[in-house]
């Protein structure tokens, strides 16, 4: 499978709501709060005009989205962290078809690399499960914050952005996304 990364455009909502509700229907069969009632909302965000969605596709085919901004939620961050130049990853949806080739993972090292290729000194994202937390920890995120919100806990993450000179090769199927 051969992966791209590229800016979502209006006419890929209807594929972006097919993810959110394939992803939502796993979540779901394992208990778990889903993304059903913001599939719409979150789908709308292809047609930003800052270009801040963008798709994963495998073969030509979108089977994930993300959502990028130069700036990081105010939360728990404090003023120095706010002050530094980073990316902020949310809104990180995968279909759960091509779990085995771990998009979550692929989305995580283009928006290092490009955070990098920006003069970025960090990628940032912040998750409500501690599942997610090991998840992302796999990719070289770690734990910066934790901050308690009305619906339980929420973590603050960050990695270094950094080149990521396989990228290519990770997004081609040559190399593991884990490396």
């Amino acid at each position: 499978m051969k992966f791209v990364m590229r800016p979502a455009l209006p006419k890929d909502a209807a594929a972006v709501i097919r993810i959110i509700l394939a992803r939502s229907e796993w979540l779901e069969k394992r208990d778990m709060p889903s993304w059903r009632g913001s599939a719409e909302k979150l789908a709308a965000l292809t047609s930003n005009e800052d270009g801040s969605m963008f798709l994963l596709e495998a073969d030509g085919q979108p089977v994930g989205c993300t959502t990028v901004t130069d700036s990081t939620p105010p939360m728990a961050w404090t003023q120095e962290e706010l002050a530094e130049p980073s990316l902020y990853l949310y809104s990180t949806i995968t279909d759960p078809v091509i779990r085995g080739a771990n998009p979550g993972a692929l989305i995580a090292l283009w928006a290092i690399d490009r955070a990098a290729l920006e003069g970025k000194r960090w990628v940032r994202r912040g998750c409500r499960f501690s599942g997610l937390v090991t998840y992302y920890e796999r990719q070289g995120f770690r734990v910066v914050h934790e901050m308690q919100k009305t619906n339980g806990p929420m973590y603050l993450m960050g990695r270094h952005a950094e080149r990521i000179e396989d990228l290519e090769d990770r997004l081609n199927g040559v190399l593991s996304p884990f490396g």
